[in-house]
């Protein structure tokens, strides 16, 4: 882990200083609209309920979920991630002021009223001072909320120690998890024990210090620009898995020299990003049906720097020792789904929002090979994996429906496993039992040869498959049935007509353009 950290100090430096800046700029908002609103619901109390209720039901939707909801209103990037942190943020900070104020002893209040001070004198000289302590309470629980919530701005490419931790995910990577995940948790950890230090001072010197802490709110909030101010002239979007993966962007970099500064977003948003004109260049996948949804255009790979990604299902030997059926039934797709149909059935699921249940059934009527399962009870159970992507789930539910209709075998789907490690390892251990996957993939990620191994290889379609269906079944019992036809390459495109205008056509045609 601390290799890892060595290479990666300058990138986990500018997450850090982007997570204290994201953390703060929410915290600065919730600060800016808790404390007035806590002071109004303490001298309005028939709204206190009201107020307080919506605050607290904002804090239990899941973090996730509340992203969800805000990428269709306010796109990918900065804005959703601040909203949700703002809100995450805003009960903490209301419930305190509006505690800390009413729990001034009445007899204080009218005490100072008594000598003629006006309301504002009474709020400002006696009650916020008094009611200090408790208000810094809540923003020490609202520090310590953003810090570890802050980490889900990578997921709408806001950036943050959520990349690595995102990343370490996808590549089931422990070092890259821990390097986010760490001064994550040191981040909460300082803010809390140097807030909690702060609210022990005697009164005067927690007001100097509350004081310099509100001052300091925007300057600690300005690191969120530090890591941003850059000039990259074509901004790209890549998924966390491409970013880490030896045959995604590290490939490209060492065969074409590419000097881009990637934001790292959700392999699902790419897209979104991409079409709202946030980012001008994705990591993406060659069968994509968005592509000519919004009329994206792929650069050529003219060095070849991605291997072929020629589909097919890998199995447990175990699974097919003990379903004899199970093997044949699953090579009846083999050669069925060319990169047309594939393409075309992933445009329906993503761009025509058809469920892959219909997709699925559309294609194996069409195709002949659709069945419908016959009654009775089913004691033999096989469970069928994917990664967290369209095509994959188009893939296990065609497996599904055709497993049923043709055998005797109840089938169980456990759909977005993640990213390929995941994948390989619940198949592995035997937690699924198949699930469908590319040859580039198994070759580059999985079984990592040699540079003088690859030469032999040629990257030809046929020789890669070869390759990794024999050492699949040696390394690991695993076997590779039948390709399927398609090969789902990984690619990087841009909007057609950008594209166009900077004479772009090739990933060699980007890194020139990048160099100049």
């Amino acid at each position: 882990m601390l290799d890892f950290i060595r290479q990666n100090a300058d990138k986990l430096l500018e997450q850090t200083l982007t997570h204290v800046g994201l953390t703060f700029v929410s915290l600065l908002l919730a600060l800016v609209a808790g404390v007035p609103l806590g002071i109004l619901i303490a001298r309005q109390k028939r709204l206190a309920s009201g107020v307080l209720g919506v605050a607290g039901v904002l804090q239990t939707v899941p973090s996730v979920a509340l992203l969800g909801f805000l990428i269709p209103l306010l796109g990918i990037g900065v804005g959703p991630a601040l909203v949700a942190l703002f809100l995450y943020a805003l009960l903490p900070i209301i419930r305190n002021t509006y505690v800390g104020i009413t729990e001034v002893s009445a007899s204080v209040t009218e005490a100072a009223r008594g000598v003629g001070m006006t309301n504002r004198q009474v709020l400002m000289k006696v009650e916020l001072p008094l009611a200090l302590p408790v208000i810094f309470a809540g923003v020490r629980t609202a520090a310590v909320i953003n810090v570890g919530v802050a980490t889900l701005a990578a997921y709408v490419a806001a950036g943050g120690l959520g990349e690595f931790i995102f990343g370490g995910i996808a590549l089931s990577n422990t070092n890259m998890m821990l390097a986010g995940a760490i001064p994550a948790a040191l981040l909460a950890v300082g803010f809390d024990l140097g807030l909690a230090r702060l609210q022990t001072l005697s009164g005067r010197k927690m007001r100097v210090g509350a004081l310099l802490f509100v001052a300091l709110l925007p300057l600690l909030s300005a690191f969120y620009l530090v890591p941003i101010s850059r000039s990259d002239k074509l901004i790209a979007g890549f998924a966390h898995e491409f970013y880490g993966r030896a045959d995604g962007y590290p490939g490209l970099q060492k065969t074409y020299g590419l000097t881009l500064r990637p934001r790292l977003i959700d392999q699902s948003l790419m897209y979104e990003a991409i079409h709202r004109e946030q980012v001008d260049i994705i990591s993406g996948y060659s069968t994509d049906g968005r592509i000519r949804a919004f009329n994206l255009v792929v650069l050529a790979d003219d060095r070849h720097a991605f291997p072929p990604y020629d589909a097919a299902p890998i199995v447990r030997k175990a699974a097919l020792t003990r379903h004899p059926d199970l093997g044949p039934t699953l090579d009846l797709l083999a050669g069925k789904l060319t990169d047309s149909v594939m393409t075309a059935l992933n445009y329906e699921a993503d761009y025509l929002r058809h469920s892959p249940e219909r997709v699925a059934a559309d294609f194996l009527r069409r195709t002949g090979l659709y069945k419908r399962p016959a009654p009775g009870e089913r004691t033999e159970t096989v469970v069928i994996g994917s990664k967290v992507f369209t095509e994959q789930y188009i893939l296990s539910e065609i497996y599904r429906q055709l497993l049923e209709g043709h055998t005797r075998l109840r089938v169980v789907t456990k759909t977005g496993l993640g990213g390929t490690q995941i994948c390989f390892d619940a198949l592995r251990t035997g937690a699924i039992d198949v699930y469908p996957e590319y040859t580039g993939t198994g070759l580059l990620v999985i079984l990592q040869p040699t540079a003088a191994k690859l030469k032999t290889l040629s990257m030809q379609s046929d020789l890669v498959f070869r390759f990794v269906r024999q050492e699949f079944a040696r390394q690991y019992g695993l076997v590779w049935q039948r390709p399927l036809g398609f090969s789902n390459s990984y690619c990087l495109m841009m909007r057609r007509t950008q594209a166009q205008q900077l004479n772009l056509r090739s990933i060699s045609d980007l890194a020139r353009y990048q160099q100049d």
